[in-house]
């Protein structure tokens, strides 16, 4: 290390020496690792051991910005802790449930003190220093309860601080603006505006009256112990979309990135148009490498879930009035058993009221044959007489008889082998889930048709439910080959193939209905009639009604149910591209008769590829 250097970090290694008994960064210069990195290492860390600090640097050792002088960004938050966060916490998970992911679930609840700054990372331990001299002076005038008033609109829903509260909590953060800029050389521009905590941001306005519903259940006066807590992200990602890896890969190309379970990755998605469908480009958060991964071994995260916490200043605490003397709720006192508390009550409540709704599971078909072997399958699986035979163990065993032969299945598909498997693991999953069935329908194509039998079979239903075929939520003609529309199988054909079909069942779309190459709108158009339709039925029957039909049919069939407005046809296009096979959407109608999007009862079923493989070019070839 130079010798100016060495002087820089004396120095602050000086002013740490009144309160850690050992410097921190002392042990990674003692390893070899450089200063600036050292101390690049302890903020992205934050600064709590020296240990965490070197596993970083070792995790770090390829990453191309090492040696960038790159600071973190960091914030002021106000957060609230104890049975008042809880109700919160139970708010942001029915509220996701209920309505699906809005802006606030982005970030954890808080108040936000300051606008987020840059801090060098070798005067971050003053920083520190700026945040408990700034809560020292503020603790004597803190208020030992933050009052909250309830504010609804039609794109956003928050509690509002009380002004009197507020200007106490507005002159903490300026005094901390103000230490920290003396001590630690940084320019915070504390919050002004009028102080709030967001329950939900940008969601779908036929949302409000839900979520206003949920958020009268959060007591503001439930007892809480608020907390100042400064956290830190990297700066050269806040645009970025952030992944979290759920399975292990090792690449298979030197462009390729290595995936962790539990790591992060971040995307531009400027940065996308060079990557495969089904593949991005992204930046491991672990090594801070950059290359190709599969999109499906990843899930969304939130955009919290990267940042550092770094140090925090409690204030008050104010005791919940539903506890007892001791401030700790027991649920058994004097040995008699004591009401649920609220958080398990409602959840309770939303189960209950679950089983008695009608919902609606919208499934894409399973894997089909041409997916994987190319549109001259059907050339690959037929002998010259026009007979099926087997090629590859994807294909099927056999195929069901159709009245015009095997050149019909041209453009009508069959399952894979690995498709049928799909539709089975589907189907065991809902078993598991204890969800209730009480009707299906499908598009008329033999995939879709096969994809249900096979759910229904490993639901022990395949007697009990007919299967309703429903031509109107067939595939987008536009997208079918040729001038004419696919020959599909009959009802008789499907029936004669052991495929327990309603035969008395009307349909909203007969088959002759469908038209070749027929304009977006009509696509849309006879999709909203049949859902309605068959929503309506047994209007009496709560349950779930599954609906099989195509990667569209996610969109094309949900989003009439919900009120939205159709998507444009390039956008739609686009994401249905990448809807997997037996991708679902689950939709729910609540108590005002209103359908709402929640998570589907069962996770969507992720594999790698597995290309043909020649023994005898692999032994005998060069």
């Amino acid at each position: 290390m130079a010798a100016g250097e060495t002087q820089i970090y004396a120095k602050v290694s000086n002013k740490l020496k009144g309160r850690s008994t050992t410097s921190l960064l002392d042990p990674l210069l003692g390893m070899g690792f450089p200063a600036h990195t050292a101390l690049k290492a302890l903020a992205a860390t934050g600064r709590k051991t020296a240990a965490e600090a070197s596993d970083w640097l070792h995790c770090h050792c390829n990453d191309p910005s090492l040696d960038d002088p790159i600071p973190q960004e960091y914030a002021l938050f106000l957060c609230p802790t104890g049975p008042l966060l809880d109700r919160l916490e139970e708010f942001w998970r029915e509220s996701r449930r209920q309505c699906s992911k809005n802006r606030a679930h982005e970030v954890f609840p808080h108040i936000t003190l300051c606008d987020f700054f840059t801090c060098e990372d070798q005067k971050l331990e003053c920083l520190y220093e700026a945040l408990k001299r700034a809560g020292d002076r503020t603790l004597g005038a803190f208020p030992s309860a933050v009052p909250l008033v309830l504010h609804s609109s039609v794109s956003y829903l928050g509690f509002f601080v009380d002004d009197s509260t507020a200007d106490i909590i507005q002159e903490f953060a300026v005094m901390f603006a103000t230490e920290a800029s003396i001590l630690a050389d940084c320019t915070v521009k504390p919050c002004t505006k009028q102080l709030h905590l967001t329950l939900a941001h940008k969601f779908y306005p036929h949302h409000q009256r839900t979520l206003e519903q949920l958020a009268r259940a959060v007591h503001p006066g439930h007892g809480c112990q608020w907390t100042a807590a400064l956290y830190s992200r990297d700066m050269r990602f806040v645009h970025y979309q952030t992944l979290r890896v759920l399975f292990q890969y090792k690449p298979q190309n030197m462009d390729e990135l290595t995936l962790s379970p539990g790591d992060y990755i971040f995307v531009d998605p400027t940065q996308q148009e060079e990557a495969s469908e089904g593949w991005v480009i992204g930046i491991s958060q672990q090594t801070g490498c950059r290359g190709f991964l599969p999109e499906n071994y990843t899930e969304r995260a939130s955009e919290c879930d990267t940042w550092v916490k770094h140090r925090t200043y409690t204030f008050s605490v104010a005791p919940d009035p539903s506890s007892g003397k001791d401030g700790e709720a027991s649920s058994r006192r004097n040995g008699e058993p004591q009401r649920l508390p609220a958080s398990q009550s409602s959840s309770l409540q939303s189960l209950q009221a679950t089983i008695l709704r009608k919902s609606v599971l919208v499934v894409r078909h399973g894997e089909r044959v041409d997916q994987i072997f190319g549109k001259s399958w059907l050339q690959q699986c037929s002998t010259p007489d026009g007979k099926y035979y087997r090629p590859d163990l994807n294909f099927p065993r056999s195929l069901p008889r159709r009245s015009q032969g095997i050149k019909d299945f041209e453009n009508d598909p069959p399952l894979s082998s690995c498709g049928i498997f799909q539709s089975r693991m589907a189907g065991e999953a809902l078993l598991d889930s204890g969800i209730r069935i009480t009707s299906v329908f499908t598009s008329p194509a033999l995939r879709c048709v096969q994809t249900a039998k096979h759910i229904l079979e490993e639901l022990k239903l395949e007697k009990k439910i007919k299967i309703r075929v429903e031509p109107g939520i067939f595939e987008w003609t536009q997208w079918e080959a040729g001038k004419t529309t696919p020959t599909l199988m009959t009802l008789e054909e499907l029936k004669e193939a052991n495929f327990n079909v309603s035969m008395d069942y009307r349909p909203a779309f007969p088959l002759p209905s469908l038209l070749p190459a027929e304009r977006y709108e009509d696509y849309l158009h006879r999709c909203a009639v049949s859902m309605e339709q068959m929503v309506s039925i047994r209007p009496q029957d709560v349950g779930v009604i599954l609906v099989v039909g195509h990667g569209s049919a996610l969109d094309s069939c949900t989003r009439p149910l919900l009120g939205l407005p159709p998507r444009d046809c390039t956008v739609f296009t686009q994401l249905v591209r990448k809807i997997p096979s037996l991708g679902m959407c689950f939709l729910e109608e609540n108590k005002e008769g209103k359908w709402e999007l929640v998570n589907p009862p069962v996770k969507t079923l992720t594999h790698g590829s597995n290309s043909a493989f020649n023994w005898r070019n692999w032994i005998l070839g060069n």
